[in-house]
């Protein structure tokens, strides 16, 4: 993969894979991530380890599942000693940074009880996935009865106080609220979200993050670099500024994918979830016709700052060794299914767009194409490394995605993923405490391949969708007798990736091949009978003197 120097690693929060004009969205243009689209490849069956923002994003910066690396839910610690991507592409001479959001949790008990100081060059990298936190900003400003979500420094707040906007939380008072006769309009309430949000364009999250990354790629200047630019938005408050707020309009909506037939004895963990507060408000057709138009407004935004951030790197001759990955950590079910938000796994959920070009000249014959293979947002991890220099293949101990390479390329191994694979805990939900579920077994695992999609729960029946005859998941087989052999399929592939090698992460396997034998050499001699057995060397060392 000679020729990417760099690597731009764009992840969007809460983006949906078909909300993208090139991905055949009727009413939304994004002629800018169209236009990257046209100079890459656009994968159309991407999928999430899963499908809420922490584990997603932990899974894509190790290369590994959550069943790997354990940080299962948003706040659950990612385990001191897990190598991410900055641990392999630093060694390779990138500097890699990061500007927006990753949801990492510290494991601070861990870093604590190996002395690591949280200040030191060590500790910060730990803390931060890896990177070098250039502007750490998860977009979790909010701040209720037990005090803030979020207890980090809000440079961003500093910003907008620095640019006249008062207060202390200037990101919810003039970012993400409005302005209405009752006097402040949050958006935390989604009745206000047509509205504009009271701060400027220019100011709201979606430029400033632009900006702060084109700060730190004129920094760099001629040093080889891996950024993450990571937006918070669409993600919730869905809340815009002028002119997005009020851009599109419910006329511009595609028809909501559900049927009373899914609310008819469902699945009991889907049932639990279609009862949820956000399920139920998004199940009201007022409510989609108020928020989704603005939903599209905060892609349009970021489509132009994908314009201004392209036109920057034109102008930088960085497009000739920048590989660029757009993507995005999880979807949005924005009524789908009787649901908001995501969490389950069904497509609008856990499949995710993404795109890559590739600058070097091996990559020519696959530009503008579509592939859909199936795969996994921990196939971003391999391929960075590859595209660094180095071999992803001497981190299979650890990495359990595949290089892309390939398939940038314009080719697929024979040998390529036959099943994707997605986990979902739920353990701290209400869903888990209504089914009297024990957090321990409050899991839930995906295994889909191009046709079929099976959701094992444990405790209780799967689900089962066939993805070619019913593309929008309306009909759950995973009761009906007619399609036990597919279940038991399903349920086999889920099994064989639940034995893979997953722990054994501080030996290479050119490591154990050179192992083999080599303690007889070092005079361990097990089970030998008779010194003729062996060479005469293996003896060298126990022979005494013959005493005459």
């Amino acid at each position: 993969m000679a020729g990417a120097k760099n690597i731009l690693f764009i992840m969007c929060d809460q983006l949906r894979f078909d909300y993208l004009s090139c991905a055949g969205h009727p009413t939304l243009k994004t002629p800018n991530i169209d236009a990257l689209a046209a100079r890459g490849v656009r994968f159309t069956r991407a999928y999430v380890q899963s499908p809420v923002c922490g584990s997603s994003r932990m899974s894509t910066y190790t290369g590994r599942y959550v069943n790997s690396h354990g940080a299962a839910w948003n706040g659950f610690p990612l385990k001191v000693g897990e190598m991410t991507m900055g641990d392999y592409l630093r060694p390779l001479g990138l500097r890699t940074a990061l500007v927006g959001k990753t949801h990492m949790e510290p494991d601070r008990e861990g870093m604590e009880r190996l002395g690591i100081d949280p200040q030191s060059i060590i500790g910060v990298r730990v803390s931060e996935c890896g990177f070098d936190p250039y502007e750490r900003d998860d977009g979790l400003w909010a701040e209720g009865p037990d005090g803030r979500y979020d207890q980090r420094r809000v440079r961003y707040n500093e910003y907008l106080n620095q640019k006249g906007y008062g207060g202390d939380n200037p990101w919810h008072d003039y970012a993400n609220s409005a302005q209405d006769p009752e006097g402040l309009a949050s958006g935390w309430a989604m009745r206000h979200a047509s509205k504009p949000a009271r701060v400027l364009e220019v100011d709201s999250e979606t430029p400033y993050m632009t900006r702060r990354a084109m700060d730190f790629i004129s920094e760099a200047g001629d040093e080889r670099w891996c950024l993450h630019l990571s937006y918070i938005k669409p993600h919730w408050p869905y809340i815009a500024p002028a002119p997005y707020n009020d851009m599109y309009s419910a006329a511009d909506l595609v028809p909501v994918v559900r049927s009373e037939e899914e609310r008819r004895d469902p699945h009991p963990v889907f049932g639990e979830f279609m009862k949820s507060r956000v399920g139920q408000t998004f199940s009201r057709d007022e409510v989609r016709n108020e928020v989704v138009p603005v939903y599209m407004g905060l892609i349009k935004q970021i489509d132009d700052q994908m314009g201004a951030l392209f036109a920057f790197m034109e102008k930088r001759g960085l497009f000739e060794n920048t590989m660029i990955v757009f993507t995005a950590d999880h979807g949005d079910y924005l009524g789908d299914h009787w649901m908001g938000e995501k969490d389950l796994f069904h497509e609008p959920s856990v499949k995710v767009p993404l795109i890559i070009y590739d600058p070097s000249r091996d990559a020519d014959a696959a530009r503008g194409r579509t592939c859909d293979e199936l795969v996994e947002a921990i196939d971003l991890a391999p391929t960075f490394v590859e595209a660094a220099g180095g071999d992803p293949r001497a981190q299979s101990h650890r990495l359990e995605g595949r290089s892309l390479a390939p398939l940038l390329r314009g080719q697929t191994p024979d040998d390529w993923r036959a099943y994707a694979i997605s986990e979902y805990d739920y353990s701290v939900s209400p869903a888990a405490a209504r089914l009297k579920v024990e957090p321990r077994d409050a899991r839930l695992f995906m295994v889909a391949d191009k046709r079929w999609k099976y959701m094992h729960a444990i405790g209780f029946r799967p689900m089962l969708f066939d993805m070619e005859a019913d593309p929008q998941e309306l009909v759950d087989l995973g009761a009906d007798p007619a399609y036990e052999a597919q279940r038991a399929r399903m349920a086999a592939a889920l099994s064989s990736w639940s034995l893979r090698l997953a722990q054994r992460t501080t030996v290479t396997e050119e490591r154990i091949r050179s192992m083999r034998g080599r303690s007889m050499r070092k005079g361990i001699l097990i089970g030998v009978w008779s010194e003729d057995e062996l060479p005469p060397e293996m003896w060298d060392k126990y022979r005494g003197v013959r005493e005459d």
